[in-house]
């Protein structure tokens, strides 16, 4: 159970961040959400406490590890405690390699990576000292399954499934913190707007005609692992949609 558990979720201001907010406030827990659009986080922030949760929002650039320490600070100040981390603030600009997007890649490294090890660094020694804590990093099934125009942006993903694997080695036994690596499958969230590369306008046209996962689905599988008994590690999830093949 997560009732009373205080729990940071990065990237909260729309699609899989903002559901999960919702999911683990609704099975009780105090929710800290950070993202780069704060007016999106109140509106967000409204909706918990008009449903009668406890919320705590701060804008938060997860490229930028002083943010990262600094919401990690403030939530502590609040509540004296941080539970999990959900890391899923992210971006997908899939592009060929060919047309040499670097700013997009370089962006990439930036959210999809460092971020997740800011963010992670942030809370890890709270986590350490209290011997328990749950880590929760979005991959994707692009950690798994690589694919032409979306080489760095796999590259990024197979980075977030290996980080996760280490840090279960060197935490889960030792002191308590389990870690969960979430995989989705395509969902119908804002990634796809982030993609700049005309010759990929098919492919988005192609997965916008999929029955695609909802973020809600995606909330629901971070909400069963992080509401496993204690003695429960869920690793990973590797969720797709049915029609989806690769």
């Amino acid at each position: 159970m997560i009732k009373g558990k205080v729990a940071i979720i990065t990237g909260a201001s729309s699609g899989i961040g903002y559901a999960t907010a919702l999911a683990l406030s609704k099975a009780g827990a105090k929710v800290a959400i950070g993202a780069r659009r704060v007016d999106k986080l109140e509106a967000l922030a409204k909706k918990i406490t008009d449903n009668g949760g406890e919320v705590f929002y701060q804008k938060l650039d997860v490229t930028q590890r002083l943010e990262c320490d600094n919401f990690a600070k403030a939530v502590l100040e609040k509540w004296n405690s941080i539970d999990i981390l959900v890391n899923n603030a992210g971006l997908m600009p899939l592009s060929f390699f060919k047309s040499l997007k670097v700013d997009e890649w370089d962006k990439m490294i930036d959210v999809n990576i460092k971020g997740v090890l800011y963010s992670t660094g942030a809370v890890i020694t709270h986590m350490k000292e209290k011997k328990s804590g749950h880590i929760v990093n979005l991959s994707s099934v692009a950690g798994r399954v690589v694919f032409a125009s979306g080489s760095v942006y796999c590259a990024t993903k197979f980075a977030i499934a290996a980080f996760s694997e280490g840090l279960r080695k060197e935490f889960s036994a030792r002191t308590n913190i389990r870690v969960t690596s979430i995989e989705p499958g395509v969902v119908d969230t804002e990634l796809n707007d982030t993609i700049t590369e005309d010759s990929l306008k098919g492919f988005v046209e192609n997965a916008k005609k999929m029955e695609a996962l909802h973020a809600e689905d995606i909330a629901n599988a971070i909400l069963y692992a992080v509401e496993s008994p204690p003695h429960v590690n869920v690793n990973e999830i590797l969720i797709r949609p049915t029609t989806q093949e690769l």
